[in-house]
C-alpha cells in the first residue's frame, strides 16, 4: 500500500463498521488511534488508561471484517522490553499490520491535548524498538517510531531521535509536531533530514489540518494519518441528531444528513448474508 499510494492516505477507523465504511470508499490502510479506542469503545480521554488487551479487542474486530491493513497506536508498548516483544507478537497474532510506538514517559498524553508531554531519554526508547523489531515474526509487520521530543526539547532533538530509532529498527519515523508558524518549514525538515520513510499526522486545526494530499506529498511524506476525521465527524453527527430530535420531537431537519437504512446496510454486506442463508438454510425448509 505505501509503494502504490504517495502519500499512503491512512483513515482513522473507531471501529468495526468505521473501518468497513473506509475500505468502502476506496482507503487503502486504515489506522486504530489510542484516543479512538480510549474514546468510543471505553469514554476515556487519550491518557494512556487503556491496557494492552482492551486496544486488542477493538483490532481484532476491524481485522475480522475487512482485510484492508490496520496500523494501531500502541502508545508506549505498556512496559518494558518483554512487554513490547509480547506486544508485537499479539498484534501480529490479531492481523495487525502495523504499529507505532512513542517515546513518551508513560501514563502517555494525546499529542493534541494541551499540556507538555515530556520523553524518556533516547536510548531508552532505541531499546524498545530493538525489542520489538526482534520480536517481529513477519517480515511484513511494519514497525514506526514515534518521537515527541519536538515539544520540549526541540527540531533538533526530535530529528536526532528518528535518525537513531531508524537505525534500531523502525522502518518508518514519525516526528509529532504542533502547528506553528514555522510547521511546513519544520515539516520539511523531519523528511530530509531523516533517511527513512517519514509519517505525519494530520488532525486539528492551522496549517497542518488545512494541507491538501498534494501537499503533503511534495513535503515527502510517505504516509498520512487523519485519526480525528471520521470520530470527529461521528461525534458532531451523533450530537447534531440526537439534539434535534430533542428539540423538534422528529429528525425531518436532519434526515437529508443521515444513511438510508439501505445505504447502511450494504456497508455491512446485508444482501450477502441473506443470499448465503438463501443457499444453505432457506431451500431445505
Amino acid at each position: 500500500a505505501i509503494a502504490a499510494e504517495k502519500p499512503l492516505q491512512v483513515m482513522g477507523t473507531v471501529n468495526a463498521y468505521a473501518a468497513m465504511m473506509a475500505t468502502k470508499v476506496g482507503y487503502k490502510a486504515i489506522y486504530l488511534s489510542g484516543a479512538g479506542c480510549a474514546n468510543y469503545s471505553y469514554g476515556l480521554p487519550d491518557l494512556g488508561l487503556t491496557s494492552l488487551e482492551d486496544v486488542l479487542i477493538d483490532a481484532r474486530r476491524i481485522t475480522s471484517v475487512t482485510d484492508t491493513p490496520l496500523l494501531v497506536d500502541i502508545d508506549t508498548g505498556w512496559g518494558g522490553a518483554f512487554n513490547i516483544s509480547r506486544t508485537v507478537t499479539e498484534m501480529i497474532r490479531a492481523g495487525v499490520a502495523a504499529v507505532h510506538i512513542e517515546d513518551q514517559v508513560a501514563p502517555k498524553r494525546c499529542g493534541h491535548l494541551p499540556g507538555s508531554r515530556p520523553v524518556v531519554a533516547m536510548e531508552e526508547h532505541v531499546g524498545k524498538i530493538e525489542a520489538a523489531a526482534a520480536a517481529r515474526r513477519d517480515p511484513d509487520f511494519i514497525i514506526i517510531a514515534r518521537t515527541d521530543a519536538a515539544g520540549g526539547l526541540g527540531l533538533d532533538e526530535a530529528i536526532r531521535r528518528g535518525q537513531a530509532y531508524r537505525k534500531a529498527g523502525a522502518d518508518v519515523v514519525f516526528v509529532e509536531l504542533k502547528n506553528s508558524p514555522t510547521i511546513l518549514d519544520d515539516l520539511k525538515r523531519v523528511t530530509t533530514e531523516t533517511d527513512a520513510p517519514c509519517l505525519v499526522n494530520i488532525d486539528g486545526g492551522g496549517k497542518l489540518g488545512e494541507l491538501t494530499v498534494p501537499e503533503i506529498e511534495a513535503l515527502g511524506f510517505r504516509l498520512a494519518i487523519f485519526p480525528g476525521l471520521a470520530r470527529n465527524a461521528a461525534g458532531f453527527a451523533i450530537k447534531n441528531a440526537l439534539g434535534t430530535l430533542k428539540r423538534d420531537g422528529n429528525t425531518a431537519a436532519v434526515r437529508d444528513r443521515m444513511l438510508t437504512s439501505k445505504e447502511y446496510n450494504e456497508v455491512l454486506g446485508l444482501d450477502g448474508v441473506e443470499q448465503w442463508e438463501k443457499r444453505f438454510l432457506l431451500n431445505r425448509q
